[in-house]
């Protein structure tokens, strides 16, 4: 073959390998594309997973086992003394009263669609106030309520079909988008809802007191002897190892010393820096400092199992149906909770939503039997659903 016609047949078969190997790239390009939305929350999980089960991760002090102390138990069964040098307990402190309160909704869903609307979820924590906790009142705090969401705020909330099936038992209470921006002690400042929430329900128990239950948490009993406790609040240890008092449940007396402390402390403070250090790390610095204004539940009591990865799977894996009637007889023998010095369960959708909760429906709820399910299942309705097939 002569030397001209060999280098042009390498060159056109050069050209070839180089059009098919761009051709392969764009297509495994194209594919990649197409499969994102199925491959990318695997692989999100896959690697959340990793980050949160590695041996070095911060969540092996969180779920450790722990035993709870006399003084812990003392303020479970409101046996605690209302101050260090008091020779006896006080009988005739005005009982805290029995009044729940939730917030939701302080950003508009029509803005902002990632916040959602009130759910199935949300309406399942305010029936267990209703039936676990036999509330006396029971208040849901509110900016934007309705469902399909609308652009301005205390639209007809009753458009939530959950809130109808909750009216006659709750009360609806209207807080303005203004009144919310009034919260901030930085004017102009950009605070999460979370962080507006975190200093409305210390407002609220302030100036009423009563319970405070966040939409993800669960009452599963009275909280007949927290609301006779000689302090002014009492809030539950976040982790086996103790590491803050959570401000997602908490019981109080109104003009709670405490809270006063506590609400002082988010003055000038710059919010956006921060996640949870006023909400859950604070507090426990500031019972320390001040132990006789507060009353400190062992982890059991509000927030076990705590939210690590392996205790939320826990908590939402499937059950055998030897297991299933196990809970079952437990669950009953502890008048609803999984263990007898809880009363309530905080169902961490942070970090439970995208993997549970955002999945389950009454039908699933009444249906499948795992640990979450098997707890909140009476609360749902009759009429709520039909029965999954």
């Amino acid at each position: 073959m002569p030397l001209w016609l060999l280098n042009n047949k390498m060159r056109w078969e050069g050209a070839s390998l180089l059009r098919r190997r761009r051709t392969s790239v764009i297509f495994l390009v194209v594919l990649v594309i197409l499969l994102a939305p199925y491959i990318w929350p695997s692989l999100y999980n896959f690697g959340d997973w990793v980050r949160q089960t590695n041996p070095w991760s911060e969540q092996y002090e969180v779920q450790k086992d722990f035993v709870s102390t006399p003084d812990e138990l003392d303020c479970l069964y409101g046996r605690t003394r209302p101050l260090a040098d008091a020779a006896e307990p006080q009988t005739d402190i005005e009982p805290i009263p029995n009044h729940v309160h939730f917030i939701f909704g302080l950003r508009n869903p029509y803005e902002n669609p990632s916040v959602g609307t009130f759910d199935f979820i949300s309406y399942l924590a305010l029936r267990s106030a209703i039936v676990g906790m036999r509330a006396d009142n029971i208040s849901l705090h509110y900016t934007y309520l309705a469902d399909p969401p609308a652009p301005e705020p205390n639209t007809d909330p009753l458009s939530n079909s959950w809130i109808r099936h909750l009216k006659d038992d709750i009360t609806l209470v209207y807080h303005s988008p203004e009144e919310m921006d009034a919260l901030k002690n930085q004017p102009g400042a950009h605070w999460q809802a979370a962080h507006i929430s975190d200093v409305l329900r210390l407002k609220l128990l302030r100036e009423q007191g009563g319970i405070y239950l966040d939409i993800d948490a669960f009452g599963l009993r009275p909280f007949t002897d927290l609301l006779r406790s000689p302090r002014d609040i009492i809030m539950g240890h976040e982790g086996g190892n103790r590491g803050g008092l959570c401000n997602a449940i908490m019981v109080a007396r109104k003009n709670s010393a405490f809270i006063d402390r506590w609400a002082a402390e988010y003055n000038n403070v710059d919010l956006s820096q921060e996640w949870n250090f006023h909400s859950v790390t604070l507090p426990k610095q500031l019972q320390l400092q001040h132990p006789d204004e507060i009353c400190a539940l062992p982890p059991s009591t509000f927030f076990w199992p705590t939210w690590t990865w392996h205790h939320v799977q826990w908590m939402h894996e499937p059950l055998t149906r030897q297991q299933a009637r196990q809970w079952t007889t437990e669950i009953d023998r502890n008048g609803g909770s999984l263990f007898g010095e809880q009363l309530a369960y905080h169902a961490w959708s942070q970090m439970a939503w995208d993997r549970y909760l955002s999945k389950l429906t009454p039908e699933k709820v009444r249906t499948r039997d795992t640990r979450f399910n098997l707890l909140v299942r009476r609360f749902i309705q009759d009429d709520v659903g039909a029965v999954w097939q």
